[in-house]
């Protein structure tokens, strides 16, 4: 088995967070939609930048909204060379720790320094507002040096923010192990490939270390692609990015000769999916197998006799 080549790919993990902002978060994002830095009074009388909704040492609701200035000083920072997607500069800043004129706390922030000799501790800084404004924490575009002329507020508009949406963005490269390899070079050729552990002999897709006696599995077990449904839930909620229209199931499947399940789609009438339901494999066609899981698009009920309960307990 030595000498097997590694596989590696890019991953790009996505989604967007939705939230609900309450009174007081609502109220901080509306004052930056109005250029204006609101934080919160605790009952020792600090304020708090961003603002807490709840006091630190009381937990009682904090209400007492006071503005802060909009210039500040660094407490300490770090410097980012590579910036990555989706961050507040596309050329190398600093992130700081800011601590604004008026509050007793730090937060953080991108500053637009130009190079990493103007960054350092203490030094004074000032907002750059976004041009256009939401009411989201990108309202302020970065920090810059200095203590620029203030810039007047915009109007009140008195609309509360009560949404706040942001996107959460992942990307890196994946590099599987050589026996994550080997299973993935396998199912490119249309194979389903387990291993055993030396200690248990249970059989494991994907190979992995066995989480019973924590040693790697070892020797290669072929495995076939029909199994049990074990348990199952009916998604009946729509997503961004669904790769199906609800409803539809997902289920924990296992596979005959395998000693725990995986995580698929079954396709068919949601309404009779069902503990001990046989089902099997859809493939792609051969001439679009890679080397990754989605060689197989879902399962389908085979219409077997259900398994046994007694064959399958164990893996619930």
């Amino acid at each position: 088995m030595a000498g097997v080549d590694v596989l590696s790919a890019p991953l790009n993990i996505g989604f967007d967070y939705t939230r609900s902002l309450g009174p007081v978060l609502g109220r901080f994002m509306a004052g930056l939609r109005d250029r204006r830095v609101l934080g919160s009074r605790s009952a020792d009388g600090r304020i708090h930048v961003p603002p807490l909704e709840y006091d630190p040492a009381t937990h009682a609701p904090l209400t007492d909204l006071v503005e802060v200035a909009s210039t500040g000083t660094v407490l300490s920072w770090t410097w980012t060379d590579h910036p990555l997607e989706g961050q507040p500069l596309d050329r190398p800043f600093g992130w700081a720790l800011i601590r604004l004129d008026g509050a007793d706390t730090a937060m953080l922030h991108a500053v637009d320094a130009g190079t990493r000799d103007r960054m350092q501790t203490g030094m004074r800084v000032h907002i750059r507002w976004s041009p256009e404004r939401t009411g989201h924490i990108r309202d302020i575009e970065c920090f810059e040096p200095g203590s620029a002329a203030p810039v007047p507020p915009s109007a009140d508009t008195g609309e509360p923010v009560t949404i706040m949406t942001t996107p959460i963005r992942l990307s890196y490269t994946h590099t599987t192990s050589t026996d994550e390899s080997r299973y993935l070079r396998a199912l490119a050729e249309g194979r389903l490939l387990g291993q055993r552990c030396p200690v248990c002999h249970k059989v494991y897709v994907p190979p992995r270390v066995c989480p019973a006696d924590g040693v790697p599995t070892e020797e290669e077990v072929p495995v076939r692609d029909h199994g049990t449904v074990t348990t199952f839930c009916v998604v009946n909620v729509p997503f961004p990015g669904q790769r199906l229209d609800p409803p539809y199931v997902v289920a924990q499947i296992l596979l005959d000769g395998a000693d725990i399940p995986i995580p698929h789609f079954v396709i068919g009438d949601a309404g009779q999916v069902r503990m001990g339901m046989r089902v099997a494999a859809v493939w792609r066609p051969p001439e679009d197998w890679t080397t990754t899981p989605e060689n197989i698009v879902h399962f389908r009920p085979t219409g077997e006799p259900d398994a046994p309960y007694e064959s399958f307990e164990e893996h619930l």
